[in-house]
């Protein structure tokens, strides 16, 4: 019988038989390890446990207690949701029911749901946790499951598509109720210690505006009552954070439908904030040898045809037919860079050729997953292109990783760092990709990161290491991202003269600092709720008169702090009044001025902590804004202890 090798975490590999299932394994690699098992991960993808094993892959068995566990968890729950809900509404069709980072949704259709029918099904779904009833799965040929679903759309489209070809098919079945599924889930429902139906929202089938709109009921599960009080704590917290709450307080963005869906507007309070990000990022790029060029937003699509995007990315492109010839607003910068270095002719010398572009782009995300700024149509990528001859690969990018994590740490961000590989739909040899993912591995490797694999997640041109920044939920957005590509040079003909004086092909690498500005932005508002640092904020310092006599004391002062953004208060409040807008509007420093500091010509300073000092003279607090600003501080601390 013939074999295939399958490779554990830590690297070793051990020799099973083909169709050996994920539970054999785990006996095979120790009885107590089978015993435990509840799931595995194969190649990275969640699987269960009787999931026979074809050819050779990456294994993971997942038991109670490790970090899979609670998706495997979590998807049940979704299938505690269906039965709650089939028991109260039985007219309800059920569509797709996954787990996600945060919990759960499924997407149902048939009945007319709100807010408050969330508690009733929730009080049903803990009846069906305390009952314990063991969760089976079971096999079904495809004829009797299409018989089953003979009036679901939705099912029977799963049943063509997802499992498409497979004959039997898996359902899973708990107290007489089953739902077509592939799994993995736990052993019986009992073993969800809490849950919580979070909300009820429309969306697509397939999250395609074209197709029906159903309904989804978000919620959650734990292992215990105390984890699930945790979240929703940590949940409130967040709605407090919201950037798109924050953005409407402090008129930092906005999103009106006249101008379309996921294109924000920026007003000068967010442009402002902007545009010291830029500034900072362009610092960067100047002192690491960046030179910076600038492409348009539109391009003819001759040119994503000759890149491979308009084969890979057409779907999520926005077209336009000018003059009986096709254009496409850019998805990418990296084309137009790649353009502008094949006009030259170069050496071996003059590599490596550093590009960098604060470039605006294009993508036609679906409207069901945009979001304030973290999903739009419109939004900017702090790009830099390099091409590099192919000894210079592993140092560029340990210089690149050094640039982001000077970001991460002016910031005090939590990030996540993963290495990317191949997608099932690229370009270029085995050869080729197994040379860039072994070159970003060893980067990683020698630099020391703590990171984690995420196959198939690549570019379809190149793997890629992508740094996820967490919110205020502890949910990860995608930021940093350094990506290796050995293709698009090809594509583009590219090339250097090397010490033979032959041609050579450049290895391109295609990295960002942010992300997207948009994106990043969005965290930093969540991150710090507001309060930017004193170099970001809006208006940094506000000036509060205790009375209309000393408002020209006020403005005198607001002159010996030229260059910061100062605002004086004269509107016709009291002092607590102002000091609490002033709080109100998160500005980091308050100056109060009264007939005291007039007369002594010095001012008292008051932070956003509500702590104050009398008595401090101009020239002492401009010099310590000066050195704030300038090393980036993450909070005022000219009052700090």
């Amino acid at each position: 019988m013939s074999s295939v090798t399958v490779t554990l975490p830590d690297g070793s590999t051990l020799d099973v038989e083909a169709g050996a299932t994920v539970e054999d394994v785990a006996h095979e690699i120790g009885p107590g390890l089978g015993r435990d098992t509840v799931a595995g991960k194969l190649d990275g993808d969640l699987v269960a446990k009787e999931q026979p094993i074809e050819d050779d892959v990456a294994i993971e068995i997942v038991t109670d207690g490790s970090s899979e566990y609670r998706s495997v968890l979590r998807h049940t729950a979704a299938h505690v949701f269906a039965q709650a809900l089939q028991r109260l509404f039985p007219e309800a069709k059920l569509a797709i029911g996954p787990y996600t980072d945060d919990g759960f949704y499924y997407d149902v259709t048939g009945v007319d749901l709100d807010q408050d029918d969330l508690e009733a099904i929730e009080t049903e779904m803990e009846a069906i946790i305390e009952a314990d009833y063991p969760v089976e799965r079971v096999e079904e040929s495809r004829e009797t499951a299409t018989e089953k679903y003979a009036d679901n759309p939705y099912k029977l489209e799963i049943l063509d598509e997802e499992a498409a070809g497979e004959d039997p098919v898996t359902f899973y079945r708990q107290d007489g109720w089953e739902d077509l599924c592939k799994g993995p889930h736990v052993e019986s429902t009992g073993e969800i210690g809490a849950v919580s139906l979070l909300n009820v929202s429309a969306a697509y089938w397939r999250g395609d505006e074209e197709n029906e709109t159903l309904t989804r009921i978000y919620g959650t599960a734990f292992e215990s009552e105390d984890e699930l009080e945790s979240f929703l704590e940590q949940r409130e917290e967040a709605k407090k954070r919201d950037h798109r709450k924050i953005g409407r307080e402090m008129e930092l963005f906005s999103i009106p439908d006249v101008t379309g869906p996921g294109l924000p507007l920026y007003h000068p309070n967010g442009k402002t904030v902007l545009r010291e990000l830029e500034a900072y990022v362009d610092e960067l790029n100047r002192d690491a040898g960046y030179d910076f060029v600038e492409t348009p937003h539109i391009f003819r699509t001759e040119l994503w045809k000759q890149s491979g995007h308009y084969d890979n990315y057409v779907d999520d492109m926005f077209l336009l037919d000018v003059n009986d010839e096709e254009y496409g607003l850019k998805p990418m910068n990296c084309p137009g860079h790649a353009t502008i270095f094949g006009q030259t002719t170069w050496s071996y010398r003059d590599l490596p050729v550093r590009y960098a572009e604060n470039g605006k782009v294009y993508r036609k995300e679906q409207r069901g997953e945009l979001s304030g700024l973290s999903r739009v149509w419109a939004f900017t990528i702090d790009d830099g292109h390099l091409f590099v001859r192919p000894d210079q690969i592993e140092d560029e990018i340990r210089q690149i990783m050094g640039m982001i994590f000077e970001v991460i740490e002016n910031f005090d961000l939590d990030v996540e760092v993963a290495l990317a590989t191949r997608p099932e739909k690229s370009m270029g040899s085995d050869d080729i990709w197994e040379q860039a993912e072994s070159q970003l591995r060893s980067v990683l490797e020698t630099g020391g990161y703590d990171y984690d694999v995420e196959p198939g997640d690549g570019a379809f041109y190149g793997p890629k290491i992508d740094i996820g920044f967490e919110d205020a939920l502890g949910r990860t957005w995608d930021g940093p991202t350094v990506q290796l590509d050995f293709n698009m040079p090809e594509q583009f003909d590219l090339t250097y003269v090397g010490t033979d004086n032959e041609e050579h092909r450049p290895v391109m690498i295609h990295r960002a600092l942010y992300g997207s500005f948009e994106r990043f932005f969005m965290v930093l508002i969540e991150h710090f709720d507001g309060k930017f640092p004193l170099w970001l904020a809006p208006e940094q310092v506000r000036i509060l008169p205790v009375s209309d006599d000393n408002l020209g004391y006020a403005h005198r002062v607001k002159n010996e702090l030229d260059g910061y953004r100062v605002e004086v208060e004269d509107r016709d409040w009291t002092v607590g009044k102002k000091i609490q807008q002033a709080h109100e509007d998160r500005v980091p420093y308050m100056i109060v001025v009264g007939d005291d500091e007039e007369a002594a010509g010095t001012v008292s300073i008051r932070d956003r902590m509500e702590r104050e000092e009398k008595d401090v003279s101009i020239g002492e607090f401009r010099t310590h804004l000066d050195s704030e600003r300038d090393e980036k501080r993450t909070a005022p601390d000219f009052l700090a202890e």
